[in-house]
Order: C-alpha cells, then sequence, then structure tokens
C-alpha cells in the first residue's frame, strides 16, 4: 500500500496552465468566436495566440522542441479554448491527433523531422482515417499505397479531414495488402506540399464553422519509403490506439463547450428580471441549473480519470476513453440545450453565444466515433472483464 499522500486536486502547475490557457482564451480567442462562425472563416487569430504561447500542440515532447504536456494538462488546454470557441479548440485537438500515431508508432527518425516542424509551429498536422464509403467500418477503406521502388504511391479519397487544407502534414491510413483487411492497412505521413495532393470544398456544417472539413484528394501521390508510420500492415491498430487516447481530447472539448454555455446561463439568469424579480430566484430553473453544473462536473471529472489513463497507459484506458467522449458528448448536448431555454427568445438568436454553443456542441456526439459506436466499445470491454480496479 502506498505511503504517499493522495491527490484529489489538480497540482498547482496544472491549475496555474488552466490560469494562463484561460486568461489567453480571454483576451484573443473568445472576441472573434462569433465572427470566425458568422463567417466560416479559420480563426486565424486563435491560431497565432495559441502557437505564441506553446498551446497549439502541448502535447509534443520536450525532446521535439515541444511543451511536454501530460495528457491531463493537454486536456485543459483543449477545455479551455473550447469554453470560448470549439472551432479553436480543434487546433490543439487535431494536431494530437494527427501526430499522435508517430509517437505510438514512428521511427525516431520521423519523429524529430515531424514533431519537431509541428512543435515550431512550421504546419499543423490532421488525421486522414474516414473515406465516402467508410466512416464508422474504418476498415473497409479503399485508399490504397502501392510500393514504387523505395516509395509508395497513393491513391484515393478521405473524407470529414478536419482542418484540410490549413494543416501541412497529413497521417493517412491506406490498403497495403487488399486480402487482410485491417492487417493490411498501413499509417503514411503525406505532406500538403506532396504533388497530387488536392482538396476538396468545405463543408457547409451546422457548428464549427472555423475549423474547415474538406475532403482529401490522393491522386498518384509519391512519398519516399521512410515516411512510413511503424511497420507495414500496422496502420489499423495504431489508428485505433490514437483513438483511444484523442477521444478523451473530444470529452475535453465537450467539458468546455458545456461549461462555457453554464456560464453565460448563470449570469443572464442573475441578471433576467420577470415578474419583478430575477429568474435564478425561481425553484423550476433553480433545478435545471442544478442539474447543468452537476452534470458537467461529472463529466468533468470522468474526463480528468481518463487522461489519467491515458498517460500512464492503463488496461483499461479504451472504455474510459470510449465513456468519457459518450458521456461528456451527451452532456455537452443537453447543457447547451438547456442554456438556449435559460435564455428563452434571447437563446435562439446569433445575438448571444448559446445557440452557436449548442450547435458546435452537437458534433462531439459523433466524431472520433459515434456515441453510438462508444457504447459497443465499452460493452466489449466490460464483457471482457477489462475496467477500473473495483
Amino acid at each position: 500500500m502506498s505511503t504517499d499522500p493522495p491527490m484529489f486536486a489538480l497540482t498547482d502547475e496544472h491549475r496555474a496552465i488552466r490560469e494562463a490557457v484561460r486568461d489567453l482564451c480571454e483576451a484573443k480567442v473568445a472576441p472573434y468566436a462569433a465572427e470566425v462562425d458568422e463567417d466560416s472563416r479559420y480563426p486565424e487569430e486563435a491560431a497565432k495566440a495559441l502557437q505564441q504561447a506553446d498551446f497549439h500542440a502541448p502535447h509534443v515532447p520536450e525532446e521535439y522542441g515541444g511543451a511536454g504536456a501530460d495528457a491531463l494538462a493537454t486536456v485543459l488546454v483543449i477545455e479551455e479554448v473550447a469554453r470560448v470557441c470549439v472551432a479553436s479548440s480543434l487546433i490543439p485537438a487535431v494536431n494530437k491527433l494527427g501526430s499522435l500515431p508517430l509517437m505510438l508508432s514512428g521511427s525516431e527518425e520521423i519523429k524529430k523531422h515531424y514533431l519537431t516542424k509541428l512543435a515550431s509551429g512550421e504546419g499543423g498536422f490532421s488525421y486522414c482515417l474516414s473515406e465516402p464509403d467508410a466512416g464508422s467500418d474504418a476498415a473497409a477503406m479503399k485508399t490504397r499505397a502501392v510500393r514504387d521502388g523505395d516509395g509508395w504511391v497513393l491513391d484515393g479519397v478521405k473524407r470529414w479531414i478536419t482542418n484540410a487544407g490549413e494543416s501541412e502534414y497529413y497521417t493517412v491510413m491506406a490498403v497495403t495488402d487488399p486480402g487482410a483487411r485491417s492487417r493490411g492497412i498501413s499509417a503514411f505521413v503525406v505532406e500538403k506540399s506532396d504533388e497530387g495532393v488536392t482538396f476538396g470544398a468545405k463543408e457547409k456544417k451546422l457548428g464549427i464553422k472555423g475549423s474547415p472539413t474538406r475532403e482529401v484528394y490522393l491522386d498518384h501521390v509519391r512519398i519516399p519509403g521512410e515516411r512510413i508510420i511503424g511497420e507495414e500492415g500496422s496502420g489499423f491498430e495504431t489508428a485505433m490506439k490514437t483513438l483511444d487516447h484523442t477521444r478523451i481530447t473530444i470529452a475535453a472539448q465537450a467539458v468546455g463547450v458545456a461549461q462555457g454555455a453554464l456560464d453565460f446561463a448563470l449570469g443572464y439568469a442573475k441578471e433576467r428580471q420577470q415578474f419583478g424579480r430575477s429568474i435564478s430566484e425561481f425553484q423550476g430553473l433553480q433545478f435545471l441549473l442544478a442539474d447543468m453544473g452537476m452534470k458537467v462536473e461529472a463529466a468533468r471529472q470522468l474526463t480528468y480519470a481518463a487522461a489519467g489513463r491515458s498517460e500512464r497507459g492503463d488496461a483499461d484506458l479504451t472504455f474510459f476513453g470510449a465513456a468519457a467522449k459518450c458521456f461528456a458528448s451527451d452532456v455537452a448536448m443537453e447543457v447547451t440545450t438547456n442554456a438556449v431555454q435559460v435564455l428563452g427568445g434571447y437563446g435562439y438568436t446569433r445575438d448571444y453565444p448559446v445557440e452557436r454553443m449548442m450547435r458546435d456542441a452537437k458534433i462531439t456526439q459523433i466524431y472520433e466515433g459515434t456515441n453510438q459506436v462508444q457504447r459497443i466499445v465499452m460493452a466489449r470491454q466490460l464483457l471482457a472483464g477489462v475496467q477500473s480496479e473495483l
């Protein structure tokens, strides 16, 4: 039995990170959030501010020039950015998603080359797994990678690629052995500047309008052999391991946007007068706010617990990653919807941020595995006996 004192709170370092990101976001991200959404434009101001503060890819280890943030610190960064602008929170989140396959499976050479570039701000990293006919069934992908001398030639289409066109680097999953299904998939790094790489039009989306989502077209894209990530045929396993870790960043986004909506609803409820008194004095509204606060905090604690498992690489990470993402995103949708209800007719207008938060929250139930898929993942883990030590 450990004699170390138990830790039931964030460390001073983690609290300092939260405070620093919150101050930065209030000053340099929040003022542009409504405009970014209204104009469906990339949040350049947020991207610049996050990069200058080294929060654009905080997960990159110090040995590659990064901040070396642990999984919980990375969650705190993403949560705080999402609290004011979910689209902007996709900058650190997708940089982790796109580059984590290299950290998990890449050679030292590929990690040093690309993680150093990411940390220095030379370009972001996107993740190319989904295809037009391969969404939840990712193993059904058709993008091919064929050996050509010492290199590879890639052909195919990737869909729903976050920050496509903005990112300089892309982790691409492609079939190298068509007869082996998931064991025939390999991972590669493709660069935006590679000949044959083009992008489709930006999707017209319900929310996260400031984060471009495009198709990525690979037309006979020739890349050197050293750009394969890990061993040939290991790509699908790497992709699934990556999602175990990065689903927690989606949970962080969900917690952040839910907290942002709750914060605004609380402030409004205290100021809004009806029937001669503040609406916050009415028990019906108090019950609504209480449920919102309770569920946000439950989602936060589950997300932080999952982040701890991500950092340690615990055996129950798959369960906790799926649980945190699923629960927190369901909470985010409920809380942002209720925040609109608290504001009434005002909440339904773009003059107030809660309708944007409600629209942004919806995607957290869908990307990086729908919540229906998360429930399948959790059930399989439970049936296999993999859960926390109880």
